[in-house]
């Protein structure tokens, strides 16, 4: 990316969406409604529909707010039995959401007489940060991002609001995974909540290793109803919605509606997105994010960057063209598989990243091999003996 300062975002020549993106017309509809652009929704309308492949697709994807909310103007021209199956997912969305974001600000408030800093981000927060209504994005869970060395302690607070750990380990696993992992996963058997306690940004193999420190020491604060909460500051918050998107292949279009809505702030600081993306290596993750975001929405590309956009000769549209390909199929894609591996390599730029990611995906132990093999404490470093015998097979396996 070239050096830019601080700018809001420019049109490209034409950030319009083509008429037909894609074999499925049913897709370009949800397209249309994601990009909020009514006089494609109102040409699709008139085109032959499959409801039960439209409801598919706008379940796989978690855009049912921006779904819904587009074809409620449209209303007339819809089948009434979709219409409600729309409206009631839309609604029992909508109660969740509220529940979800109750639920937050007692943890928050639990943790902060407990002395333990805690940065919620995504879900509820993030809904309210970009959209100004926790109801107006879909997610199922809490994301909470804590100091490393907090991690015993929330465990602790955690445990005495009711939630429960999905997995145990013994103390000295409890430590590597600590240094090893990036979150734990708790369930509240009585409200139905899944929250995630994480201590990275990313999982360590794939080397993109954001300062947790530096998060904290930088994070903006939000109203959240009548309570103000820390979270991550907008350029941090887009850096991190950008390598979540990347680690999961940018399958799901929530995602980069996200990175869409918020890209389009005027009090971004793109030189700052720049030069910590540099430092993080994932230069290339985020030009393509901006890439695949202005296809597939017709999202205005920072100025900086339009250059980028007039060759298709680059490695990021070689790259994004194959992913466009991924999202427009709506499946599931197996990220255990060597071409997840490859590609996850070709998404870095610096060859010491990609060296970094080999080693510590080979290397690096997690709870399956603990599971599988259970060690006493002395002969722990075996664990990366059993992590590479596994992953050798299971890739053998699949060549």
């Amino acid at each position: 990316m070239a050096t830019a300062a601080k700018t809001q975002l420019d049109l490209a020549e034409d950030t319009s969406l083509p008429t037909s993106f894609s074999e499925s017309s049913e897709f370009d509809l949800m397209l249309a409604c994601c990009a909020n652009k009514p006089d494609h929704i109102r040409a699709l309308l008139g085109c032959p529909l499959g409801w039960d492949r439209l409801l598919h697709l706008v379940d796989h994807h978690r855009v049912l707010p921006q779904v819904y909310g587009a074809l409620s103007a449209f209303s007339r021209s819809i089948p009434v039995p979709a219409l409600d199956v729309l409206r009631s997912r839309y609604k029992e969305n909508a109660r969740k959401a509220l529940c979800f974001a109750g639920e937050l600000l007692r943890i928050a408030a639990h943790l902060e007489s407990a002395g333990i800093k805690a940065l919620p981000y995504k879900g509820p927060v993030l809904a309210q940060t970009l959209y100004g209504d926790v109801t107006q994005r879909q997610f199922s869970d809490l994301d909470i991002l804590v100091h490393p060395k907090n991690v015993p302690k929330a465990k602790a607070a955690l445990f005495t609001l009711g939630y429960k750990s999905e997995i145990e380990l013994s103390p000295h696993l409890e430590k590597a995974f600590i240094e090893n992992g990036y979150e734990h996963s708790f369930r509240s058997p009585q409200r139905s909540t899944l929250l995630e306690l994480q201590w990275r940004i990313m999982p360590r193999f794939y080397s993109v290793d954001f300062d947790v420190a530096d998060l904290f020491s930088r994070a903006d604060t939000i109203t959240f109803g009548r309570t103000a909460l820390p979270t991550l500051r907008p350029e941090d918050l887009l850096l991190a919605l950008c390598a979540h998107a990347a680690k999961h292949v940018w399958l799901q279009l929530s995602w980069l509606c996200d990175i869409a809505q918020l890209a389009k702030s005027p009090c971004l600081d793109w030189n700052a997105i720049q030069v910590e993306a540099k430092r993080l290596g994932i230069e290339r993750i985020v030009t393509l994010t901006l890439l695949l975001s202005h296809r597939l929405l017709g999202t205005p590309l920072p100025e900086y960057f339009l250059p980028n956009c007039d060759s298709e000769r680059t490695e990021e549209s070689a790259v994004a063209d194959e992913i466009l390909r991924v999202i427009q199929r709506s499946t599931h894609y197996d990220t255990e598989s060597p071409p997840y591996f490859r590609l996850m390599m070709r998404l870095r730029e610096r060859r010491r990243d990609q060296a970094r990611f080999l080693w510590r995906l080979v290397l690096t132990p997690n709870v399956s091999e603990w599971s599988a093999i259970p060690l006493p404490k002395a002969l722990q470093p075996l664990y990366r003996v059993v992590r590479l015998f596994r992953l050798t097979k299971r890739l053998a396996s699949e060549c």
